[in-house]
């Protein structure tokens, strides 16, 4: 086993989650794959640069985009947090935040049309490719919500000047950890930490409607347009600034996630592959904490 490749507590737990081999058996081994990919989140390397011990730089390569186009990384990443939720690990007050990542000037320039995807999956290709441009030139922005431990529980990808605030709930609507057993998947935090960016009436109404309590500060507008309003203005939210403090796991949640340098720069073309590449390192952050606590 070289240096960041899977363990052998890690290989147990995802090897009963990936797709049969196909064409008769004869796909390369899946942990060799996995472990090239893994190889090429940690460089940054091109893919043409694969070491000779995981064989042929296109196998990864094609593994990668049909089970992106599957969903086969989300069903691992969601399998591996419903096991941590069933031993009562997954801690339900999440901390949401994102991070503009620079692009490289590989990233751009992918057709409009990708390739066919396998039959019943989902096609490639978006418009933009979640690429914007600036004075500062290509960026992308992922937007993250983590648990209280500050391990990934969905992630949304856009360009680098989108706004943080419209992709908080979209953040929430993408969580469903299912029950190891019967039971409906659990989908709603009992708190939500959010910096000022986050911070707006409608949010805060959306937040209350759903029944989760929400710790934002509040911008100086606001507050100054509350005062003006005198005693119509309202109370002013409820904000405790000790619980505040816990949000920084999601920042610590970036900094491991940017540890893999083919996160830190974005190289893939395909907003659908960088995504997938952000969920392969997610599920690795749960698998090391997973070795931790049963250490």
């Amino acid at each position: 086993m070289g240096r960041g490749e899977l363990t052998d507590s890690a290989w147990a737990r995802i090897e009963p989650l990936l797709p049969a081999s196909g064409r008769g058996g004869q796909w390369r081994d899946h942990r060799q794959v996995i472990n090239a990919i893994l190889w090429k989140l940690r460089t940054g390397a091109p893919w043409r640069d694969l070491p000779e011990r995981y064989g042929p730089w296109k196998t990864p390569h094609e593994r990668l985009r049909r089970w992106t186009a599957d969903g086969t990384w989300e069903r691992i990443l969601d399998q591996v947090i419903v096991k941590d939720d069933a031993v009562g690990n997954v801690e339900w007050t999440f901390s949401i935040d994102s991070s503009s990542v620079r692009a490289h000037q590989h990233s751009a320039g992918a057709r409009k049309k990708g390739a066919a995807p396998p039959s019943g999956s989902r096609t490639f290709a978006v418009e933009g490719e979640a690429l914007g441009r600036s004075r500062g030139g290509l960026t992308s922005k992922i937007h993250l919500a983590v648990d209280g431990r500050g391990l990934p529980m969905s992630v949304i990808l856009t360009p680098g000047q989108a706004g943080d605030n419209p992709q908080l709930l979209p953040l929430l609507d993408q969580v469903a950890v299912g029950r190891d057993g019967p039971g409906r998947p659990r989908k709603r935090p009992e708190r939500v930490l959010a910096d000022k960016a986050y911070s707006h009436p409608s949010t805060r109404a959306a937040m209350r409607e759903r029944r989760i309590t929400f710790t934002s500060p509040e911008k100086s507008d606001q507050i100054a347009r509350r005062h003006v309003k005198g005693s119509r203005g309202g109370r002013p939210p409820r904000f405790d600034p000790e619980i505040y403090a816990d949000r920084n796991v999601v920042e610590r949640c970036f900094n491991r996630l940017k540890q893999f340098r083919d996160l830190a720069t974005r190289y893939a073309k395909r907003a659908a592959y960088y995504r997938s590449e952000i969920l392969i390192a997610a599920i690795i952050l749960w698998l090391r904490q997973d070795s931790q606590d049963t250490a």
